[in-house]
């Protein structure tokens, strides 16, 4: 099933970045791009993920340098949108796969794309690896560890919910009972021509 490879990437993605465990580290994509595309994009997707996710706890220092902060804001700005285009380098690469499929005529459209599905997939992975991390700290209290493990458990069904629902969504594609529909981004606010503030600045 899809899931079960998706899932057992973003798993070797975060142990190698905890190795360092530095956001500043080098990325080298473990899968090439011209024999295995899907792997090499969700690879790189789940790496976005993860530097970002420690980005994100970084800047919540309450004692970090304001232009530290802002680097740092400018770095989480880039982040999503290389995140954003990932996901839609994966829908791109589903709608090439399922272009010849016949579309059913009841078939329905679904509320969200298969790489959107991915990108929480990609996220709850990061839950799970930080949950575990909590509920097993051996410096935390029974208290405390006790009650990231019942989060944890709530994850971990979560991640099989969320694998079902998207591997049923791919087969249900694949069979031409739902179709996808991709909508572009319009992020406004990197755009020189639609931010205003951007634009007063020409």
């Amino acid at each position: 099933m899809f899931s079960e490879q998706a899932n057992k990437i973003f798993q070797d993605v975060i142990n190698k970045y905890h190795v360092l465990n530095t956001v500043d580290q080098s990325f080298t994509n473990v899968y090439d791009k011209d024999t295995n595309l899907l792997e090499h994009l969700l690879y790189r997707k789940c790496w976005i993920d993860t530097v970002q996710w420690h980005y994100e706890d970084i800047i919540r220092d309450p004692q970090i340098d304001p232009v530290a902060a802002l680097k740092l804001k400018r770095q989480i700005d880039a982040s999503n949108q290389d995140r954003t285009d990932m996901v839609e380098y994966i829908d791109s690469y589903f709608l090439e796969k399922y272009k010849d499929v016949t579309v059913k005529d009841n078939a329905t459209i679904n509320t969200e794309s298969p790489a959107w599905g991915i990108d929480r997939l990609s996220i709850l992975a990061l839950k799970v690896y930080h949950m575990q991390e909590e509920a097993t700290r051996t410096d935390a209290t029974d208290a405390h560890k006790a009650a990231c493990q019942k989060k944890l458990d709530v994850l971990l069904e979560q991640r099989v919910d969320l694998s079902t629902a998207i591997d049923t969504l791919l087969n249900d594609i694949a069979n031409g009972d739902k179709y996808m529909k991709v909508y572009k981004q319009m992020k406004m606010y990197n755009d020189d021509e639609l931010n205003p503030v951007l634009r007063s600045q020409k």
